[in-house]
């Protein structure tokens, strides 16, 4: 399937969803925003069957940061492109806040795994969208750079809130203040990443992973990543807690007991994501 900038691809119970301006190397603007929109919105649809998702990018990079192109809708091009004085200059945030802040909560919350396969850049937000992924895959010459401060920005995407998280606060600090890029070899010693896979390969080892994931406990994986999401906000009582909410529910599907079945029976699982 073929949306603005978007291009949509099911295999399965594993969509596929490539930010496809190779041109601009995947610059992300209002319009592929709105693809990306349109493309979640199918795989939110339960009776579509979709398990899993890997995000990726067309082309030389992943994503290699807002478009700044004047007219694109890019966080910081109304910024650059503003006349006179300060009072006079369009806000630089605006953008964020209607058009990349809703697909990154859609992501945020989105009830099955998402893997992101990382390939040559992933810049300014695009690194953010390469982080929302809960398995990121890079190549050996992909690299992670916090550019905004080369333009007289400061991160955005939730990059304040993620990166800290990950690497420290010394570290996201260090990415953020002097704005270097981070080699995948690099980005998988600080944790940052989970793997790094040969050139033109993140894309096969996404798609690979993700198949696994589609065939797991669909509704037990979303809750998974949903507690791990709510865990950097509560307390170990309010976490603990939240744990028993979800066992619970996932303690109710019946992949819990064809889980139980197939252990006991010593063969494979045959999930259905029920």
């Amino acid at each position: 399937m073929e949306f603005t900038k978007v291009r949509l691809d099911i295999d399965d119970a594993v969509a596929v969803i490539t930010m496809n301006d190779p041109a601009s190397m995947n610059a992300m603007g209002i319009e592929m925003l709105q693809g990306m929109n349109e493309a979640l919105e199918y795989i939110e649809v339960e009776e579509n069957g979709i398990r899993a998702v890997v995000l990726t990018g067309e082309g030389r990079g992943f994503c290699s940061g807002a478009n700044l192109n004047p007219g694109s809708g890019g966080g910081a091009a109304t910024a650059a492109a503003g006349g006179g004085g300060n009072a006079a200059r369009p806000d630089a945030g605006a953008a964020l806040e209607t058009g990349y802040h809703p697909v990154l909560r859609r992501l945020r919350e989105l009830n099955v795994p998402i893997v992101t396969a990382v390939n040559g850049a992933a810049a300014g937000v695009g690194m953010s969208f390469a982080l929302m992924g809960d398995m990121v895959i890079a190549e050996d010459s992909s690299y992670f750079l916090q550019a905004f401060r080369r333009i007289g920005l400061v991160p955005d995407g939730g990059s304040t809130w993620i990166l800290p998280r990950l690497v420290g606060t010394k570290r996201a600090m260090e990415l953020s203040l002097l704005g270097e890029k981070l080699p995948a070899d690099k980005a998988l010693d600080w944790g940052l990443i989970n793997r790094v896979v040969p050139d033109g390969t993140a894309l096969d080892a996404a798609k690979e992973l993700a198949k696994e994931l589609s065939e797991g406990p669909t509704t037990t994986l979303s809750m998974i990543r949903d507690l791990y999401w709510q865990s950097f906000e509560n307390s170990y009582e309010e976490q603990i807690h939240q744990e028993r909410k979800a066992q619970r529910i996932a303690g109710r599907t019946a992949d819990f007991i064809e889980g139980v079945t197939a252990f006991l029976q010593k063969r494979k699982a045959n999930f259905t994501g029920k």
